[in-house]
């Protein structure tokens, strides 16, 4: 790779709801671009992408935000911290290095509506799946207490 060129792992974020993400890795990619060229980049490439399932390669990304920077410290959120928009969210204007991107920086690539949505209530599909197998365990003991 030359100079100015890093990988970066890009996070496609179908569902915040259901935790519904596919990783993408990117060799090569030139930190002088602006964030808007690389969003163009991603929206062209994403859906060429075979390896990715459909829902994936059809969605309406649109937003950029840093998850994690290689040696530093990750956040504890399964999918994307809902923290520090301000300094995380990549503004279109600005190029990927003053952005803070470097080498191994690992970013999510999602839907701005969607992340609003799930910010004003961040519940996960998955927070009911719990009472949803003991419901489900008590009815299944009820009826074979009731058939015995």
């Amino acid at each position: 790779m030359a100079p100015g060129e890093v990988t970066i792992t890009v996070r496609l974020i179908r569902s915040f709801e259901h935790r519904n993400f596919k990783p993408v890795v990117y060799h090569g990619v030139n930190l002088d671009q602006t964030v808007k060229e690389f969003i163009v980049f991603l929206k062209q490439d994403v859906p060429l992408r075979t390896s990715l399932p459909p829902p994936f390669r059809n969605y309406k990304y649109d937003t950029l935000k840093i998850i994690h920077q290689a040696h530093k410290s990750k956040t504890n959120e399964l999918v994307l911290s809902l923290e520090d928009d301000e300094r995380l969210l990549l503004k279109e204007d600005s190029t990927l290095k003053a952005a803070g991107i470097a080498s191994e920086t690992e970013i999510a690539f999602f839907c701005e509506e969607d992340y609003k949505n799930y910010k004003a209530n961040p519940i996960s599909s998955w927070s009911f799946v719990p009472s949803l197998f003991l419901f489900l365990c008590c009815c299944k003991i009820i009826y074979y207490e009731k058939n015995i």
